[in-house]
């Protein structure tokens, strides 16, 4: 007898949406996804939720995306977010990446994008348009030619440290009280980490760190 084929382990999916028709939606949409859970939540349920593995959060109805990004970090700093939206502009996608979200999808995406965006992203990748991303890297970019140091880039165990907490969004003062460590010393770490990935911004810093996976998520 041909022994059964293991059964992949459940996503834990959260659909933060104003609108509940478009949880009916999702829910449809992955219809055929038989390992992925689908739970309609608000804000303040994600802090509650056990076993979540990443929020689906919809920006729409004039809500300010940042906002509700700092939220969902506050509360769960290491939730893997993946934002969904249509027709925004390349400016509001790389604050919404650099600001902690680990994928962009429009709302007109396929079905199939949408399962492949959670899969990657509950893999721990970053999901957002390869053209996309290289044209807001090329934007944000200060020393032209230098898109992509050398790979062989060397960081202290502190740095590392900084440079996860920096991509994940949190602020200088936030990242010294994790690490018990004060704010001008952040920023010394974080002006040295510039210098080594060869950029002269945080939002910079924060998407080579992310397309280059320099640091662990």
């Amino acid at each position: 007898m041909k022994a059964a084929p293991a059964k992949k382990p459940l996503i834990r999916v959260a659909v933060v949406e104003s609108d509940p028709l478009r949880f009916v939606g999702f829910r449809a949409l992955f219809d055929s996804e038989p390992d992925f859970e689908l739970i309609s939540a608000s804000l303040p349920d994600i802090s509650t939720l056990a076993n979540l593995d990443l929020v689906v959060l919809g920006n729409r109805n004039g809500q300010n995306l940042f906002d509700l990004m700092t939220s969902l970090k506050a509360s769960r700093p290491d939730l893997r977010i993946i934002v969904t939206g249509s027709g925004k502009d390349e400016e509001t996608i790389l604050k919404a990446i650099a600001s902690g979200a680990k994928g962009y999808l429009d709302e007109a995406a396929s079905p199939i994008e949408f399962v492949q965006a959670i899969r990657m992203v509950n893999q721990g990748s970053v999901w957002a348009p390869r053209h996309l991303l290289s044209m807001l890297i090329e934007r944000v970019s200060a020393v032209p030619g230098r898109i992509f140091p050398g790979s062989h880039t060397a960081f202290t165990v502190r740095e590392k440290e900084v440079l996860k907490m920096l991509v994940e969004g949190r602020a200088n003062k936030e990242i010294g009280a994790a690490l018990g460590i004060e704010v001008r010393t952040v920023k010394a770490h974080v002006a040295k980490l510039m210098r080594k990935v060869g950029v002269q911004n945080r939002i910079a810093l924060s998407v080579q760190a992310i397309t280059r996976s320099l640091v662990p998520r």
